[in-house]
């Protein structure tokens, strides 16, 4: 007969203690008063689901929905909060800002009011930043400039005005920075290209000005952007031959702005540039030929410019959508 394999006393021992350390582990204080204050503020769709006293669990009782938990020494942490599409109404709840330890901080697609609060600065550890498709106003806070492990930042979809905030280019880990259908205004600061880690800028569907020349003029700017919205502005001037310098590029989305002159070759050397849309524009003149020689170039649309006659467009114009799935990693 096979004997059972033999297990020290001390590993059972050790094994069974971490185990109960774990389980009688409580949440934080600092974070269980957050959360209740959040409860109070969110309304009936979260109340019912958030009903034990510790959001993280307790023995069998499983933590909040929504809420995500890790164990600290001798305490757990709310980590991520995700409390999306649940139609909440009302003002951002500033308790949030006391959840210190926050890394995923997600209320899309809900029907919040009023400013980011300044204290959003606190967040230290806050990688993931989703506020898109609510009623958000007034200006973007620059103390979203001191989150420095932020990757992911969505703000699209609000009613955000003023300018952007120079101090995003403080976050260097920023790869995913949305902007889009706001009401932001004047120049897109140039010191977001000093993001070496940015793929993807879409400031589309604003009241932003200025030029491609002055985004792009710190040398070596966006060394790793992919896709570059722009589209439904008031951009004037010309496309900069520069352009050629940001050699990750592969979407180029320049529609419905003021921008205007002829169409420099240069620009065809991006070596993977796939999507570049013109429309209506004041742009003239003819386009390149090596434009139309790009081995990686699908689409490129050009109605509602002065082209001369005999310019044609590339592919079939359609609006590029990226589902989220893409870029939450």
């Amino acid at each position: 007969m096979a004997r059972a394999p033999f297990t020290s006393f001390p590993f059972v021992l050790i094994t069974l203690l971490s185990i109960l350390h774990l389980s009688h582990c409580k949440t934080l204080k600092r974070d269980v008063k957050a959360l209740n204050e959040i409860k109070a503020s969110l309304g009936w769709r979260v109340v019912y689901a958030w009903v034990d006293d510790d959001p993280c669990g307790d023995g069998d009782l499983p933590p909040w929905s929504g809420v995500t938990c890790s164990t600290v020494g001798d305490y757990r942490v709310v980590t991520e909060l995700e409390v999306y599409a649940v139609s909440i109404v009302g003002p951002f709840p500033t308790a949030v800002t006391s959840l210190l330890d926050l890394t995923r901080l997600d209320l899309h697609n809900n029907k919040l009011t009023g400013p980011i609060p300044p204290q959003i600065g606190r967040l230290k550890r806050l990688k993931i930043l989703n506020l898109r498709w609510n009623k958000l106003q007034d200006a973007i806070p620059p103390e979203i400039g001191e989150l420095k492990s932020l990757t992911h930042l969505y703000l699209s979809f609000n009613n955000f005005k003023g300018e952007i905030p120079k101090e995003l280019a403080n976050l260097q880990d920023l790869r995913y920075l949305y902007l889009h259908e706001n009401r932001l205004t004047g120049r897109i600061p140039p010191e977001l290209g000093t993001l070496q880690n940015l793929r993807h800028l879409d400031a589309g569907n604003n009241h932003l000005v200025g030029t491609i020349r002055e985004l792009i003029r710190i040398e070596g700017c966006f060394p790793a952007l992919r896709n570059l919205y722009l589209n439904n502005n008031y951009f004037t001037g010309g496309m900069p031959a520069q352009l050629a310098n940001l050699t990750s590029l592969e979407i180029l989305y320049l529609s419905y702005n003021k921008m205007s002159g002829v169409i420099p070759s240069s620009v065809a050397r991006i070596p993977k540039l796939t999507y570049l849309y013109l429309d209506h524009n004041q742009f003239s003149g003819r386009i390149p030929e090596p434009f139309y020689k790009h081995p990686f170039l699908k689409e490129m649309y050009i109605e509602g410019n002065a082209f001369r006659p005999g310019v044609n467009p590339i592919g079939f114009h359609k609006v590029l959508e990226v589902s989220d799935g893409d870029f939450l990693v």
